[in-house]
């Protein structure tokens, strides 16, 4: 289960010589000539593009773009690549039998899985490109646009309606990815290893940056809560200052994102590239995976534009039959937008932390899974909190107490686990059991007053 590689080292070169040399100058003259540098596969580096990204071709060739594209970054990737056909049939189906509600939402649901999968392959063949911590960060954030995109489109078709599945759907998204994807990172990657180590900057900073973002979003629903046990407030009250609030904290979280960002990728870039460089050499894999054919610049934009325009249609197809399974199918808010929504979301960012962490990479699976944690919190939530601002929505942070607490126990669970440096399979199978209880919860979990199944059970 081979994965990218982005060193840029001379130790990375099978041809010594045509690593970027010079020629001594001609005793006639002063100027120095620059011989190309070339990467593992001989091919010639473009300017501008890192050696292990070099794919040796130029423009768009069908048929190598196809295959590389269906062999993705690794065996279960390229498995994931047999749901296509699904594709075309779950839109043709939102057109053609709009009444087939139920049907719709299984066929893109599914349908979500390879679409967001091509944006997480293209996005990694965009990443080789560019430098190591800058590529890190590229992926992470292009794992997140089906998130964003989500958000908005719930956001936009139902307003108000859908603000309950939007707030259970970021706390959902930060849950699957610290509990579910961690788990399995710990637990793929033990099977094989007693231990597994990371290195301190990565979990450190991650833990507590998530310690942070947890403060920062359950902090209005603590607010809320303690204004609506007031007896001496008027009615209304509390709900106008939680959004007021939840709109201050927005602002707030994505100041502390742009100082995340400046931090990782300008002033301790080195420190980050330097670990993961290293984290390169622990893959086994690693030369086989370098001598595969890649994506050229052009291939990479074209794929990450179908993938995105087949998210966009599927999330606005899925959404739409959101009302459908609440009050028909009486399947609960909390879980649709705790669990089922982040699920397929996140799929793509899911398995390329998994496949890292088979591959002993833990520093980059912790970065994925941290990283995705992170935008969450400080971008994506932000984001469509300030959206529902200009929109005149009442979007705010005012969360579920059950999904607010189950969110802080997570992030200290799993900062508990990274304390140490190492992982083990234990550790893995802990919090994907944590996650479980929480999605057995979340099943359970009764409809607000008014909404969705609760509307009905009244009458």
């Amino acid at each position: 289960m081979g994965r990218r590689s982005r060193d840029n080292g001379p130790q990375d070169y099978t041809r010594e010589a045509k690593s970027e040399a010079t020629v001594p100058p001609h005793s006639g003259g002063g100027h120095h000539m620059h011989l190309p540098r070339f990467n593992h596969n001989g091919h010639e580096v473009t300017k501008g593009i890192q050696p292990n990204g070099e794919s040796g071709r130029k423009g768009i060739h069908p048929f190598k773009f196809l295959q590389i594209c269906m062999r993705s970054s690794s065996k279960v990737s390229a498995a994931v690549n047999v749901l296509w056909p699904v594709v075309p049939i779950a839109i043709a189906l939102h057109f053609a039998r709009p009444e087939w509600h139920l049907a719709i939402f299984i066929t893109n649901y599914i349908a979500m899985v390879p679409a967001a999968n091509l944006v997480g392959f293209a996005g990694q063949e965009l990443a080789r490109k560019l430098p190591v911590a800058v590529g890190v960060i590229l992926e992470v954030t292009l794992g997140s646009v089906v998130e964003i995109v989500l958000f908005m489109v719930l956001l936009k078709t139902g307003g108000e309606s859908n603000v309950p599945v939007i707030r259970a759907a970021i706390l959902g998204s930060i849950l699957a990815n610290l509990l579910l994807c961690l788990g399995f990172c710990f637990t793929v990657g033990g099977m094989k290893r007693e231990n597994q180590a990371f290195h301190d900057a990565i979990s450190e900073t991650g833990s507590g940056l998530m310690l942070v973002a947890g403060m920062g979003l359950v902090l209005p629903t603590v607010f809320a809560n303690a204004l609506n046990s007031r007896t001496d407030l008027p009615e209304g009250f509390a709900s106008e200052q939680a959004v007021k609030i939840s709109r201050a904290v927005a602002i707030v979280l994505l100041i502390a994102f742009m100082v995340y960002m400046f931090f990782q990728s300008k002033s301790h870039d080195s420190l980050f590239a330097e670990i993961f460089e290293a984290d390169e050499h622990m893959d086994a894999d690693r030369h086989k995976d370098l001598a595969k054919d890649k994506l050229t610049l052009t291939e990479c934009i074209i794929a990450l534009v179908i993938a995105l325009a087949c998210v966009s249609l599927i999330a606005i197809f899925l959404v739409l039959e959101i009302p459908f399974m609440v009050e028909e199918r009486h399947v609960k808010d909390a879980f649709i937008g705790l669990i089922l929504i982040p699920l397929v979301e996140k799929f793509a960012e899911h398995l390329t932390a998994i496949d890292e962490a088979w591959d002993n990479q833990m520093n980059f699976a912790l970065a994925h899974v941290l990283g995705a944690s992170i935008q969450t919190a400080f971008l994506n939530t932000p984001l469509v909190v300030l959206v529902g601002w200009g929109l005149n929505i009442g979007m705010d942070m005012h969360f579920e107490i059950f999904d607010a607490v189950a969110l802080i126990l997570a992030i200290l669970v799993v900062g508990s686990f990274l304390r140490d440096g190492k992982s083990n399979y234990l550790e893995g199978t802990l919090c994907i059991l944590v996650y479980v209880i929480i999605a057995v919860c979340a099943f359970f979990y009764p409809d607000p007053a008014g909404h969705g199944g609760a509307s009905e059970a009244e009458h």
